[in-house]
């Protein structure tokens, strides 16, 4: 039973909101708070899996409460449910919520979004890793992207096509703007996959409140990983991007999967940011005995942390609240046999993807070692594709260079 705690001030909306849920009952245990301070009460007696609580509230408001969860219950995952449209209060809640609903919200959106962060879980079995990537708030950038995306906004020119064309370039701004743009807070009908199209969405002052203000982009401490190895990692994220995004387009069902396959693409080691930023020592050593034994990154990773990459990428995105196609993608990349579906989809492209571009990386002093799963492709019925996506390899290698 997977534990939900409800929290509002209006009695009213907590009573709806158990009728509404009463269908749930054998597989959530609910509770619900009047306030902020009861919320913190009921922790203190047991912990729960998921927050879902209102913003404006008196005394103790909706960030506030789930700043002090982040603080107290790492492993938690938290929600916001309101009704307030202030743009000031809603990017207060950014960072300590991991998503957020408006009001009055579907039954089936609100049952889908608790259900899919209790069901992430199981992503990790590390308690300690779920509470340190629950704390995360945003992705590290690239440095001089990180000075480029604050010189344009502080342009009085400054261009929505420009900043859009910046964050597109960015793992971690990317991954910020679709976690925004894809809120219920927007009103957006529709999933975007476009870091453009969520810029223009969101628009200029947002952005500029978000990069400048709330301070929700940063840029990554080269001391942490070094600046070949994220060179390296930049580079291959936006080559096998670009990669799988052809191999859609090439195939009969792939045009509708183009975007999911290059934002899988793209955000496919995000992971590995994760791991270098709040676990330096240890991925360094995971990094060192990979070079050491000749490992995939991934199986080095999985020795040291527990966990891999592709684990700790798919659960923070997950509970940002990016497309199910762009977090599977994530999640399966090295391993999509161990994923249920057996179409093509953007995991196939975003593993094929990243598999080509790791072996056209190696050297012969360094051979390359066993990244695409052949069964799996064979399983799809694909193998024939195999050399015409080997030789879209070159042409994606060759448009990628660091800006």
């Amino acid at each position: 039973m997977k534990r939900i705690l409800f929290v509002d001030d209006e009695p009213s909306v907590l009573q709806g909101l158990q009728r509404m849920l009463r269908g749930q009952r054998q597989e959530w245990e609910m509770e619900f708070a009047p306030n902020g301070e009861a919320a913190l009460r009921l922790l203190e007696q047991h912990p729960v899996d998921v927050v879902v609580s209102d913003m404006r509230m008196p005394g103790m408001d909706g960030a506030k409460l789930l700043s002090e969860v982040t603080r107290r219950y790492p492993q938690t995952v938290r929600i916001i449910l309101s009704g307030q449209t202030d743009k000031e209060a809603i990017l207060r809640s950014v960072g300590p919520a991991h998503q957020f609903l408006a009001k009055p919200c579907d039954p089936d959106l609100l049952k889908e979004t608790v259900a899919r962060a209790c069901a992430l879980r199981q992503l990790l079995h590390s308690e300690h890793l779920k509470g340190l990537v629950s704390q995360v708030r945003s992705l590290p950038s690239l440095p001089h992207l990180y000075v480029q995306i604050q010189e344009e906004l502080q342009s009085p020119n400054a261009s929505l096509q420009r900043v859009g064309q910046i964050i597109s370039q960015d793992i971690g701004m990317t991954a910020k703007v679709l976690q925004l743009v894809n809120s219920a807070f927007f009103g957006i009908q529709r999933r975007i996959t476009q870091p453009a199209q969520a810029v223009a969405l969101l628009g200029l002052e947002t952005v500029n409140a978000v990069v400048l203000s709330v301070k929700l982009f940063s840029s990554f401490d080269q001391a942490l990983m070094g600046r070949a190895h994220l060179t390296t990692l930049w580079e291959h994220s936006m080559a096998t991007a670009r990669l799988a995004k052809r191999i859609t387009l090439a195939e009969p069902d792939g045009p509708r999967l183009a975007n999911y396959a290059f934002m899988g693409g793209l955000l496919h080691d995000a992971g590995k940011l994760v791991l270098a930023t709040d676990l330096a020592t240890a991925y360094r050593e995971a990094l060192a005995l990979a070079e050491r034994e000749q490992l995939a990154d991934w199986v080095a990773e999985q020795r040291v942390l527990g966990a891999t990459h592709a684990e700790v990428g798919a659960y923070l995105l997950g509970l940002w609240g990016l497309p199910d196609p762009i977090v599977e993608a994530v999640a399966f990349h090295h391993h999509p046999d161990e994923c249920a579906g057996r179409a093509f989809s953007a995991l196939t492209a975003v593993h094929v993807a990243n598999a080509l571009d790791q072996e056209s990386r190696h050297t012969a002093d360094a051979p390359a070692r066993p990244y695409l799963c052949a069964d799996y492709v064979a399983a799809l019925g694909l193998t024939d594709r195999l050399p015409a996506w080997r030789e879209m390899v070159g042409v994606a290698v060759e448009q990628t260079s660091v800006p």
